[in-house]
């Protein structure tokens, strides 16, 4: 474990310092104002320290510092470490997409439109990035018609050069051809000015010179051209709305949102320019550290703000919670754009309805994210004997059987039973139950309710001969159980109890670390966290808890329906159908006075009176 350095020895100024392991490879790098207050963070008592800092300092043996002359340098010195070393505990940005810019290659003799991947490149325009590549080609098409620019290969450019035939493309008008001289290089520039000026959000300014042109043909009575110009204004007013606007036509401005848990988060942005929406971005993020939400905002906006854009910077960045040493990040963006750049937290307009827009982004982002690891055979493969070493299993765990309880104050208890087979949550075999043996709060009781009700009717299946097979007739390879050590230990007095220990492994997962017990060991089974088989158990546990908690507030929605209109004497089902529809819900009942309903013609008082004391009782 590392020793640490005496204070004198720590410089004061803004720098990187970076934590080594036994065999010198760098864990992680960190960033700092103060390089001495910051380094001196980390030598308290562990027990102090978040749960995954604690292991870090275990495995460093080693510390050094990096003196810078500010912050700003200390970031990208500390981004630059990060990209060389790629240290095991630093949060690491994960995008395997390469999402496609829309180019013009302003650094050709004749500069050509296209949709491309590769690495920007200085010289040319970009816009974008772009998610939805049919959307951009469908506009692209549009625009080709309106700005017929070349699209080609240079490689084929030169050829058509040589043989003085255009292609296909100038047939069809979506070129002007310039390949073969049959447009004027000026003519050609303010094609590549005007399609610009479109992309930049300028739409008005382009519709109004065609517009213009059009009218000028017409008085001059060239209606061919007039007819073409006509037809060149369809095609960019069509592509226009394709351009959502969001906001004013004077705003730039990012909205950045991110979904996640302890381990990773999904984060989405939607680049705005001049009020429409210009690009959006999507990437997971790792948590290998402990992070708030305010350090995960910061984290956030230096893996996006880091890199460049070439819609370049905006002048308010709308975020979810403010970013720790918010005031650093602003003064960072404002000198790379050159003028003052603010975040914001947006609390009410259409900027708070474009934040919910993009958050609903993340959360799906997210869910494709941890869907798409357990659609992968082979992730599923690896997943389950990764769980068999990891657990000691006997096999790999081809059924698993998860149980999870819900309740409000110790009423509506229930538990689930969700079944994964080859790491597919298989929904026809999910079971719910009722707890019934006590009354009050306890989840180690319900928990072994549940398991014996379970592991009963599997034993009773097991005894029976006519043939016949059910959900509870295989046992699982595995029985996890939400929750930590007490849930595992009811778990464990079941199976013992049924003697069914030797032929069920059983395992618990606590939600706030993700840490996983398994019986007879007092510390958690370490499971690295960016590995396939935690994703699988995080899966069913989440599944497991859903549907606990569907069932629950089923229950307790039907419990409060049935509570106030049930059981009263001449309130039957047409009176009861009437009410609902004159009040408009359960809920308006229960705040209706006696009054409103002796009002009621079709309503006897005696019945009116009952129910409205039935409904006091439940305000």
């Amino acid at each position: 474990m590392i020793t640490r350095p005496e204070t004198g020895s720590i410089p004061k100024t803004p720098g990187s310092y970076q934590f080594k392991d036994i065999d010198g490879r760098v864990i992680y790098v960190g960033k700092a104002k103060s390089l001495r207050s910051r380094v001196n963070s980390y030598f308290q008592l562990p027990e102090k320290l978040p749960i995954r800092t604690q292991q870090m300092i275990a495995e460093a043996v080693a510390i050094e510092w990096i003196q810078v002359q500010n912050e700003v340098e200390a970031l990208i010195l500390e981004h630059n470490l990060i990209q060389e070393h790629h240290p095991r505990f630093n949060v690491r940005l994960r995008d395997d997409k390469s999402y496609p810019f829309l180019m013009v290659s302003l650094s050709d003799q004749w500069p050509r439109a296209m949709l491309t991947r590769a690495k920007i490149k200085k010289g040319n325009r970009y816009f974008g990035p772009f998610v939805d590549v049919r959307a951009i080609r469908e506009t692209m098409d549009l625009l080709q018609r309106t700005f017929p620019l070349r699209t080609c290969t240079p490689s084929k450019f030169r050829r058509h050069e040589k043989l003085e035939k255009p292609c296909l493309d100038y047939h069809i008008k979506k070129c002007c051809g310039p390949c073969v001289g049959k447009v004027a290089t000026e003519e050609y520039n303010n094609l590549v000015k005007n399609l610009i000026k479109f992309l930049e959000g300028n739409t008005e300014i382009v519709v109004e010179e065609l517009f213009q042109e059009m009218s000028d043909a017409s008085a001059k009575q060239e209606f061919e051209r007039a007819a073409r110009t006509r037809d060149k204004l369809f095609n960019v007013q069509k592509a226009a709305e394709k351009q959502v606007m969001v906001g004013t036509r004077s705003e730039d401005f990012d909205v950045v949102a991110s979904r996640g848990d302890e381990f990773e988060a999904a984060v989405h942005a939607f680049f705005v320019r001049k009020g429409k929406v210009m690009g959006q971005r999507s990437f997971i993020l790792d948590k290998a550290e402990y992070l708030p939400s305010n350090i995960l905002q910061a984290r956030i906006l230096e893996k996006l703000y880091l890199q460049e854009n070439p819609l370049g910077n905006p002048k308010s960045i709308y975020v979810q919670v403010t970013p720790e040493n918010k005031e650093f990040y602003e003064e960072w963006l404002t000198t790379k754009r050159g003028s003052r750049v603010q975040i914001l937290i947006p609390q009410r307009g259409a900027k708070k309805s474009l934040m919910s827009t993009v958050e609903m982004n993340a959360a799906d982002v997210y869910k494709r994210n941890r869907l798409k690891r357990l659609n992968d055979h082979n992730s599923r493969s690896k997943a389950l004997n990764d769980l068999q070493h990891y657990l000691n299993l006997p096999s790999a765990p081809l059924r698993i059987e998860c149980y999870d309880m819900s309740h409000f104050q110790g009423t509506n208890y229930v538990g689930s039973m969700v079944v994964m087979e080859d790491a597919v949550l298989k929904k026809k075999d999910y079971r719910k139950f009722k707890i019934k043996s006590f009354e009050g709060n306890d989840d180690y009781a319900a928990m072994a309710e549940v398991l014996k009700r379970r592991l009963t009717n599997l034993l009773s299946a097991e005894k029976k001969s006519d043939g016949r097979t059910g959900s509870f007739s295989y046992p699982p390879n595995l029985l996890l159980v939400d929750g930590g050590k007490g849930q595992l230990s009811a778990a464990v007095k079941v199976l013992d109890d049924l003697n069914l220990r030797n032929r069920i492994p059983v395992a618990s997962i606590a939600k706030r670390y993700e840490e996983v017990y398994i019986p007879e060991n007092p510390d958690p089974v370490i499971i690295p966290r960016d590995s396939e088989a935690l994703y699988l158990l995080q899966r069913i546990r989440d599944e497991s808890h859903r549907f606990a908690v569907s069932y629950h507030r089923n229950l307790r929605n039907k419990e409060m329906k049935e509570s106030i209109l049930d059981g009263i004497s001449g309130l039957g089902p047409a009176r009861k159908q009437k009410l609902l529809q004159h009040f408009g819900s359960i809920e308006k009942i229960r705040r209706v006075t006696v009054e409103d309903l002796l009002a009621l013609a079709w309503l006897p008082d005696n019945v009116g009176k009952e129910v409205f004391e039935k409904c006091l009782g439940k305000r």
